[in-house]
């Protein structure tokens, strides 16, 4: 799977699986963008000491121009975009509460980042695939969307809206060789599943792999491996799919 050269832009990778995933796709030697409302130093700093060629700055997916300006960022430091990871999202914020406490506010916020934040990001860097002759767009869903997350239901409807997004923008787009593809993990132990879970966190992991089929937690290099295929030319007829990462907790 070589990702040598290939530009990647990865939102929501100032820290956790973002960070992670541009650390190994580095490694790997593609050219990465990273972006997130969060400072990405860190990200960048790792990725150039793994020896790629790094930017990274603030984007905010939810305001349109904020996502045009992260692909002409990248087009003019790099020339092209093959790869877009739509991974910024909200989950370590939200509150977990049964569906008819979640307050509206918080609803529509996790909407406007889960979905519409896709919905730009994807606008902002269509063109350019379409005018290089392909492209690979990958976003992260969750097994919450599949599965039906109790408590959290803002997060699991956001997610399942990125699956039929995902499904629509697939068929539409495949004509220009630009695959669109979903990624649905289980829970990762990062900093965002400490933030949602709280103190519950180790109680719920241990329920969560108790679930799986494999019986052990879900690592980031776990999920990386699956993001490498749909970014590589290894999956270059595989579209409009969403793979479950999750340890066999469910069959599609």
């Amino acid at each position: 799977m070589d990702l040598s050269e290939k530009v990647i832009i990865i939102t929501g990778a100032a820290r956790g699986l973002g960070q992670a995933y541009a650390k190994r796709f580095a490694e790997l030697g593609a050219h990465l963008v990273v972006c997130d409302l969060r400072d990405c130093d860190q990200t960048v700093a790792r990725c150039q000491q793994a020896g790629a060629e790094a930017i990274g700055f603030e984007t905010d997916v939810t305001d349109a121009a904020s996502a045009r300006t992260m692909a002409e960022r990248a087009l003019a430091r790099f020339g092209r975009i093959d790869v877009l990871i739509n991974n910024a999202a909200l989950f370590g914020s939200l509150r977990f509460a049964p569906f008819d406490k979640l307050d509206e506010e918080e609803w529509d916020a996790t909407m406007s980042v889960n979905v519409k934040g896709i919905w730009h990001c994807c606008r902002a860097v269509v063109p350019a695939m379409r005018d290089a002759g392909g492209g690979a767009i990958i976003n992260i869903s969750s097994l919450a969307a599949v599965y039906g997350m109790p408590n959290g239901l803002h997060y699991t409807t956001s997610k399942a809206a990125v699956i039929g997004l995902t499904r629509g923008l697939a068929r539409e787009v495949g004509r220009y060789n630009i695959r669109v593809n979903a990624v649905a993990p289980n829970v990762v132990d990062t900093e965002a599943a400490g933030e949602f879970f709280g103190e519950k966190k180790d109680k719920l992991m241990e329920a969560t792999t108790s679930q799986m089929s494999l019986r052990k937690p879900l690592e980031a290099d776990d999920l990386f491996g699956s993001i490498l295929y749909l970014a590589s030319d290894q999956s270059s007829h595989t579209t409009g799919q969403t793979l479950m990462v999750d340890g066999g907790t469910v069959f599609l």
